[in-house]
Parts: structure tokens; C-alpha cells; sequence
């Protein structure tokens, strides 16, 4: 799938109005086979512009995030969700259980992907587990590439690599994986739990948009973009989703134990992360191409072999390790 920046639209009118009309799934819209999936991977490119990507999201706009996403499972090709099994990433995966649940679905619709940095807080590893067991999701877990435990990374990196160089650290160990991972499930349209509520960058995120170079997909779909922290809440209280025990703890995002602190009631959402710094992302969802550029200089300087390149992507043996439920 690529992305066209003309101005024509890359659909005709015909299409548009079949695309319109499937927003609004009926129960007996069949979803694609794995086999028929796999034959979309394999034609000609879909191309995307900015102009029909517009008109999906003002169609998308008037339909619910359950909708959204069953909608999504038959109309785009390569869907994949990539959590740290935050609230909104939770609230995702427990609606794509109820789209299986009522279309019977012998397995889990979307491959879910954690990326492992290796300093997760117990609790997010916790409610990884639990998360997938309770949904029957197989989970896939990245790490940084060549450690799957802090005394092999900090032995090729150095300790605290998130003060002495945060870019890099955020390469490292989020963005590569995360690129690595889109590549080995073949994504093409990556579900995100951002929402505009969150602020900062994400402020004026569309349902759908363009992705601008992060990882191989070209389009990410926020699915709650225009839910707010206490609609999010509300839903994981009402529908015995399970959450990370940090959040009774006054933590409203969490990340890494080393950049995530507790915040007040009057605090933002995102305020616990990176607290006194500018920082707003952790670079997951900045351009790939740059951070890659800033990691081989920084790799350079330092003389650093480059393990955590995705040098295995083209192996037959998969980088992740897959965590049945």
C-alpha cells in the first residue's frame, strides 16, 4: 500500500459511495478469510490521498469506535494493533473481542503486538498476561533487537541510555521493534490508542490518517480519537475490561518506571511522562526516518555495532516471542 500526495482522488466515485456504505457494517458483511488476506497482501498497491482519506473521516466521524473497528476488519487490508495495554489500548481490544464474540470468530481478528523495552513496571507485564488470556489473543512480544534483559542491553548501551541520550534510547528500544514488527505482520493500517484528549501532538489527530513515515503501514486508525480519559474509564468499568493497577494509584499514563510518575487530579493525562521535560512522545509515533538518521550518527560517534538494526527482518525465524494465551 503507498500514499499519493496528488490532489486527484484515487477512488472514483463508485467506490466512494461503496466505501460510504460499508462504514455502516451489517452483521452479515463476511469478514476476510486469512487466505483472502493474505491474496489483498499480495496484489498491486492500494493508494491513499489526502483528499479520500477526508472523506472516510467525516464518514467514519458519525459512526461508534466499535463500528469503526468492525468496519476496518472488512475494508482494510493489514490491520494490526500495537499496545502497552493502556486504558484506551485495552478498551480497543475488548471491542474487537465483542466484533469476534458476535461474528463467532474461531480466532482473534487482529495480530497484537507488545513492544518489550525491557523497563515496563511489573504491573504493565502483569496486565499484558491477563489481557491476553482473558481475550484468547496471542500476543507478540518485541524486544530490542539482539537483548531480551536489561544486564545484555545496558551491556552493549550503558546504563540510564534515556538520560545520556534519549533519541536514541526511544530507538532502540521502541521505534525499531516497532518498525520490525509492522514489517514481519505485514501491517498496512496500524490501530493506535491516541485520542485528542491526550493533548500536545495529538490534539487534532483524525479518526484515519496518513502515517508520515513511522513504520511500514500507511495509515493509522485512532479509533477513539474523540474520547476523553473519563469516557475511556467509564467504559473499562462498565465492561470489566482489565486495566493496570498503577492506574488506582493516580497513574493516568504509563510508560516506563523511569519517566512515569503519579499525577494530581488537576494534572493532564499525559503529565506523569517525562515530567519537566518538553518531551510529549516517546517516538513511536514520530518519523522513523529521522530517528533512524540520529541513531546511526549517535551509533557512529560511539562506534557501536549496530545490533539493534533490523538486520533479522528478512529471516525466516520471527524476531517476536509469541505469548499464547
Amino acid at each position: 500500500m503507498t500514499v499519493s500526495s496528488t490532489s486527484p482522488s484515487a477512488q472514483s466515485s463508485a467506490t466512494r459511495t461503496q466505501t460510504s456504505a460499508a462504514v455502516s457494517v451489517s452483521s452479515e458483511t463476511a469478514l476476510p478469510t486469512s487466505e483472502t488476506k493474505q491474496a489483498i497482501l499480495t496484489q498491486p498497491l492500494f493508494v491513499y490521498n489526502p483528499e479520500y482519506i477526508a472523506f472516510l473521516n467525516k464518514s467514519l466521524a458519525t459512526r461508534s469506535p466499535e463500528e469503526i473497528l468492525e468496519w476496518a476488519l472488512i475494508s482494510l487490508p493489514g490491520l494490526v494493533q500495537t499496545t502497552a495495554f493502556g486504558l484506551t489500548g485495552l478498551v480497543i481490544l475488548d471491542m474487537i473481542n465483542k466484533i469476534r464474540n458476535r461474528r463467532q470468530l474461531a480466532e482473534h481478528p487482529v495480530p497484537l503486538i507488545f513492544i518489550d523495552t525491557l523497563y515496563h513496571f511489573q504491573e504493565t507485564l502483569d496486565v499484558a498476561k491477563r489481557a491476553s488470556e482473558k481475550y484468547d489473543a496471542p500476543l507478540q512480544v518485541y524486544h530490542p533487537q539482539g537483548h531480551d534483559n536489561v544486564a545484555s542491553f545496558e551491556s552493549h548501551h550503558g546504563q540510564e541510555l534515556w538520560k545520556t541520550d534519549a533519541d536514541v534510547y526511544d530507538y532502540v528500544v521502541k521505534v525499531e521493534p516497532g518498525r520490525r514488527a509492522a514489517i514481519e505482520n505485514n501491517a498496512q493500517v496500524l490501530i493506535t490508542g491516541r485520542r485528542r484528549s491526550q493533548g500536545a501532538s495529538r490534539a487534532a489527530i483524525p479518526i484515519l490518517e496518513i502515517d508520515s513515515g513511522v513504520t511500514p503501514a500507511v495509515l493509522k486508525l485512532n479509533v477513539l480519537a474523540d474520547w476523553d480519559y473519563a469516557r475511556v474509564w467509564k467504559y473499562v468499568q462498565e465492561n470489566g475490561v482489565p486495566y493496570n493497577v498503577l492506574h488506582d494509584r493516580n497513574y493516568k499514563s504509563i510508560g516506563d518506571w523511569h519517566s512515569t510518575q503519579p499525577t494530581a487530579e488537576s494534572e493532564g493525562e499525559r503529565d506523569g511522562r517525562w515530567k519537566g521535560e518538553a518531551k510529549t512522545e516517546c517516538g513511536l509515533h514520530k518519523d522513523y526516518f529521522k530517528m533512524r538518521a540520529n541513531y546511526l550518527a549517535a551509533a557512529k560517534k560511539r562506534k557501536l555495532t549496530e545490533s539493534t538494526d533490523f538486520v533479522l527482518v528478512d529471516s525466516e525465524e520471527p524476531s517476536s516471542k509469541k505469548i499464547d494465551s
